[in-house]
């Protein structure tokens, strides 16, 4: 009777390792099938993306400014077909190349009323803050990088200083107020489609500083 349990035995563990790896090899056919899943959704996503700029639009992008989409290309990268614009910053005399899928870094030129609006906000008193400069900073160069032109409008009304005495701006305040100015005034030109000078006298009357550039 011993030798006949033993025998039992050894069978029911011949059955448990046989089970063991079948499991093993189920489980990796359902990983590798989701990995081809997710493969299949992203190379379906790219190519229905709508295309809202052509060549020769003007565009904002957030974090350099003012931009002429140059090209609409198209390019295989990893077996996915990318569709992208080529869109040249004059300022910074910088191509990028964005592409269509991620068109929402990009927006529109601003209308002309927008325009009128930040001549407004210009025109109004700095907000004066008590809060510590670094915070200060980040809120303003947040500001700066949103690409939302009267966000940029105030970075550059707060940051202004109507005397001559540039002793009473530190150097990080500065270079703020120039990039956030520079920025504004490239899409001033492009909008008004005037020279540099004139959207830059039309932007230092609003801010009341006429009388400095003359002194200079």
């Amino acid at each position: 009777m011993k030798k006949k349990n033993k025998k039992l035995k050894a069978k029911k563990v011949k059955k448990k390792k046989l089970v063991k790896p079948l499991k093993k090899v189920t489980s990796a056919q359902k990983s590798s099938s989701a990995d081809e899943k997710v493969v299949i959704k992203k190379i379906k996503k790219q190519p229905t993306e709508k295309r809202i700029y052509n060549v020769n639009d003007h565009v904002v992008y957030p974090k350099h400014g003012v931009g002429k989409i140059m090209s609409v290309e198209k390019a295989v990268i990893g077996d996915i077909d990318i569709n992208f614009y080529k869109v040249f910053i004059d300022k910074d005399k910088l191509t990028l190349t964005i592409p269509i899928n991620q068109q929402s870094n990009l927006r529109h030129i601003s209308s002309i009323n927008q325009i009128n609006k930040c001549l407004s906000i210009l025109k109004t008193k700095p907000k004066i803050k008590r809060t510590m400069w670094s915070r200060r900073s980040q809120e303003y160069e947040q500001k700066i990088n949103s690409g939302k032109i009267y966000e940029l409008a105030e970075v550059v009304k707060d940051l202004n200083k109507n005397t001559n005495a540039m002793a009473d701006q530190s150097y990080s305040e500065r270079q703020l107020f120039e990039k956030a100015y520079d920025r504004l005034q490239s899409e001033f030109q492009v909008v008004l489609k005037v020279p540099s000078e004139d959207a830059r006298k039309k932007m230092d009357k609003a801010l009341g500083r006429n009388q400095d550039l003359e002194a200079k």
